[in-house]
């Protein structure tokens, strides 16, 4: 389509919007688009429409068929509501659970959500305030509902926001419930479809009761109760990043425990505007600069951060010179893993059923883990949706002991089906406990880990293109390379290839072609070489962005005195795959 075609086409879209039954302020702001010379905001905000995907939705806030508002979110709402109102019509009552974050009109569309949802006869149970994301997941199990929702961007930069959708089991929809809602949402052709007028008194304000019995929840996971009674004094900087974390985590915290949680008040400050960061991601070096400042501050010895929704975790760790070091998702996946197989272990509760899940992008040396103590381990999507996939497939079969994904998610035990920065926060703390119990330091303990299963670094790239254009950009080069296949990476010959679209593996040593037993298809690609690298490919089906994640494995090391030079070897390595990737 030329730029003239699709500049037509927007342009008649945005004089609907003028036309017909939308708010004045709405109608303001595409008239400004319209006046505006430079076409290119008129275009991404109308090009297409704001996709209820598998995920929800999630977009930049504004006016426009593209864009977050109350009308995009108000026809997913509706959609959601009428498969709702046939998958389950026996029952007397639907309920559902609706949180949200800290986002700028998170609240709103938390309140306009509840309106639709009870204008159709379901029953809400609405949060008081912001609460973290797998609050809601948990919620939505106790209280028995059929559905819930939750308002977040996640770690989205501040012009964000977004709409998770959940089924009865607290996890993120999946087939068939996710495409069957996806055609729901689609057949709404206009806002004179969606009911807005909500019945008050099927809306139920929940609150502070939740946020106990989640908390309770989280108290009766403790393995190393002993260690925090002997590390209660502890030292532990949180920080939720403007964000949810701040309603449960340092409650979460002192109820298991440690006596010294440390604050960092410019950061406590509840903001949509995230206005001591760039990036409200914990996944960010930067989004932690200020909670290592108080930590040097104040000696601590250790650093945790949430995410704006209270999903993801960050944390920072002292190195052997007493220097702060980030922990890497993979690295914090390492460190709890091991010490929830460890401890079970320890204790004789490992019985032959247990199990760990991981995404197909997080570090092998988790298998490696799991192998050695006897524990199955599932591969899976990117995504925690696929996590609590598995934990269903197992339910009152296997014990799920935890799981998690290198970008900073983690779950310990399966009362949640999302990923959960509250009870990792716990966890993590009492790890940290448990190591100097044990004499040594979380930094230690993780070396130690090393030493054991072998050296391994992972490092993440993500191209971020924008807009339409970036769209076709990412489209392409998933194109090219599948095309091309490649048949090394940095001089290393690649021996086997993944593509989940075509759900096709490809041994170039045993010359043969098997199939992937997944779930659905997805669109990665992985590479695996003879020098033990594995790099994956995907576009991020969250952010405009395509996502590169590369691993690299060292010779085996027989003492801590050994990474170092394993790490720069890795870190050469690392950097030869980038320069062929030209990223």
């Amino acid at each position: 389509m030329d730029n003239e075609t699709l500049l037509a086409q927007v342009t008649d879209k945005a004089q609907l919007w003028l036309s017909g039954n939308y708010d004045e302020e709405t109608k303001k702001e595409v008239r400004q688009m319209l006046q505006n010379e430079d076409k290119r905001q008129l275009i991404d905000a109308f090009y297409r429409d704001l996709e209820f995907g598998t995920g929800g939705l999630r977009g930049i806030m504004g006016a426009g068929s593209n864009r977050m508002n109350i009308y995009t979110v108000g026809a997913a709402t509706q959609g959601l509501s009428n498969y709702l109102l046939q998958e389950f019509a026996e029952l007397e009552q639907i309920k559902v659970v609706i949180g949200h974050d800290c986002r700028n009109n998170s609240r709103k569309f938390a309140e306009i959500s509840a309106d639709i949802f009870t204008a159709n006869g379901i029953k809400v149970f609405l949060f008081e305030d912001l609460r973290p994301t797998p609050e809601v997941s948990y919620a939505i199990r106790k209280l028995g509902c059929q559905s819930g929702i939750m308002l977040t961007a996640s770690h989205n930069p501040k012009e964000y926001n977004g709409y998770k959708a959940y089924w009865e089991d607290g996890a993120q929809v999946l087939g068939p419930h996710d495409k069957n809602i996806i055609a729901e949402v689609n057949r709404i052709s206009s806002i004179e479809e969606i009911k807005f007028n909500g019945n008050k008194e099927l809306i139920e304000i929940i609150g502070k009761d939740m946020d106990k019995a989640f908390i309770d929840k989280v108290k009766s996971f403790v393995l190393s109760p002993q260690a925090i009674e002997n590390q209660k004094e502890l030292k532990i900087v949180y920080t939720p990043i403007h964000g949810t974390g701040i309603k449960l985590i340092p409650d979460a915290l002192k109820a298991i425990g440690f006596t010294n949680v440390i604050n960092v008040p410019e950061q406590d400050v509840i903001s949509g505007d995230f206005p001591t960061v760039i990036s409200p991601n914990p996944e960010e070096p930067a989004a932690l600069d200020l909670a290592i400042k108080r930590g040097i501050e104040t000696e601590a010895d250790v650093v945790l951060a949430t995410d704006p929704d209270a999903d993801r975790i960050g944390a920072a760790i002292r190195d052997d010179e007493g220097n702060f070091r980030l922990v890497n998702g993979n690295q914090t996946m390492l460190i709890l893993i091991y010490y929830l197989m460890t401890r079970r272990k320890e204790y004789g509760l490992l019985k032959g059923k247990e199990f760990i899940v991981k995404t197909i992008v997080t570090s092998e040396l988790v298998k490696k883990i799991a192998d050695k103590m006897g524990i199955e381990m599932f591969d899976c999507y990117t995504g925690f949706k696929w996590i609590a996939d598995v934990i269903r497939k197992n339910e009152g079969v296997k014990k799920y002991i935890g799981g998690g994904e290198e970008s900073y998610g983690f779950l310990a035990d399966d009362f949640v089906r999302d990923k959960d920065s509250v009870s990792a926060c716990t966890l993590f703390a009492e790890v940290a406990a448990w190591a100097k119990d044990n004499g040594k330091t979380l930094y230690q303990l993780l070396q130690d880990i090393y030493v054991e299963y072998g050296y391994s670094k992972e490092a993440g790239i993500s191209l971020v293109r924008k807009g339409k254009e970036g769209a076709d950009e990412i489209e392409a080069m998933m194109k090219n390379f599948r095309a091309n296949p490649m048949k090394e990476l940095a001089g290393s010959p690649v021996i086997l290839s993944k593509d989940f679209v075509k759900l096709e593996s490809v041994d170039y040593v045993k010359e043969e072609v098997t199939t992937l037993e997944m779930p659905t298809t997805s669109n990665v690609l992985q590479y695996f070489t003879e020098d033990g690298t594995k790099v994956s490919i995907r576009p991020s089906g969250t952010e405009p962005k395509i996502k590169f994640y590369i691993e690299v494995q060292s010779s085996p090391i027989s003492s801590r005195e050994e990474i170092l030079q394993a790490e720069a070897q890795a870190d050469e390595k690392i950097n030869a795959i980038k320069e062929f990737f030209g990223i």
